[in-house]
């Protein structure tokens, strides 16, 4: 007579230690608490106007293009590297002493980033800025579109001196565009040049800390909208700031003052810098 075989009881589950149990679901605590750490401590995330900046920087507007030297708007992007979107012979004056006002400051004593718009009068500016102050080449970053010069529109080709129309118009309300026209310049409101701007203030803040970095601009309102933002100013007023040809400014978060309303009822504005 056969006897039917029995399997053997399968082994019970090893047991975890209570100290290995603990151990584990402390991990498991903390990887958790990880995962949803607020997204208003990261450092990736700017706001303006900052509440503290990781980093030193300098603003500089390059010295005028060919273009700018006789009097001409010219901001279609399609141009940007073009060699009449370079130097002037008076904008390589202007750029020279840029770049010795940033030696002067002691701005890249301890080395420095520089940023320029890949725009051609910037990135000259930028070699002319690294080769006074003794920077290396491989510390100049160029930026391919967040700094490129202000899309005028309908402007583009006008003299100057109607730049004033555009200012004009700002004061009313940064959403305001230049009129488009058909060969491709963009017609820039103030608050797209705002996004713009601190969106490389988000990039330069997530990826440097502590450095001194110097923004390259071809153009002034760039710098103006981007120091309003900084310092909590309507960007309406934006053009108060204006940047000469070869100016230079230091960001000084210590400086920035108290934002007093202005009298003007034009110019009420409760959550500066947007305002509408």
């Amino acid at each position: 007579m056969l006897i039917p075989s029995v399997s053997p009881p399968s082994p019970a589950p090893a047991l975890l230690s209570p100290s290995r149990r603990n151990l584990l679901l402390t991990l498991s605590i903390t990887w958790a608490h990880l995962s949803v750490t607020s997204p208003s401590h990261s450092r990736g995330l700017f706001r303006m106007p900052p509440p503290r900046l990781a980093n030193r920087y300098f603003l500089v507007r390059s010295g005028e293009s060919t273009f700018e030297t006789a009097g001409v708007i010219r901001t279609n992007p399609v141009s940007k590297t073009s060699v009449d979107s370079g130097l002037s012979a008076d904008g390589l004056r202007q750029t020279a002493r840029a770049a010795l006002e940033l030696k002067r400051l002691g701005a890249c004593e301890d080395d420095c980033w520089i940023w320029p718009s890949i725009t051609q009068r910037a990135y000259q500016a930028a070699e002319i800025i690294a080769s006074v102050n003794g920077v290396n080449y491989s510390r100049i970053v160029p930026e391919y579109s967040f700094l490129d010069a202000r899309g005028l529109g309908s402007f583009e080709g006008r003299g100057l001196g109607t730049l004033s129309e555009v200012y004009a118009s700002d004061s009313i309300s940064a959403d305001i565009k230049p009129p488009p026209i058909t060969d491709g310049t963009p017609n820039e409101s103030v608050a797209d040049v705002f996004v713009r701007v601190t969106q490389l203030m988000s990039i330069l803040e997530t990826q440097y800390s502590g450095d001194t970095v110097i923004i390259v601009s071809p153009d002034s309102d760039n710098l103006s909208i981007l120091q309003a933002g900084l310092i909590g100013l309507d960007l309406r007023r934006h053009s108060s700031l204006l940047f000469s040809p070869g100016e230079v400014r230091l960001v000084d978060p210590a400086s920035i003052p108290e934002y007093k309303q202005p009298a003007s009822a034009v110019f009420k504005c409760v959550n500066p810098p947007s305002c509408k």
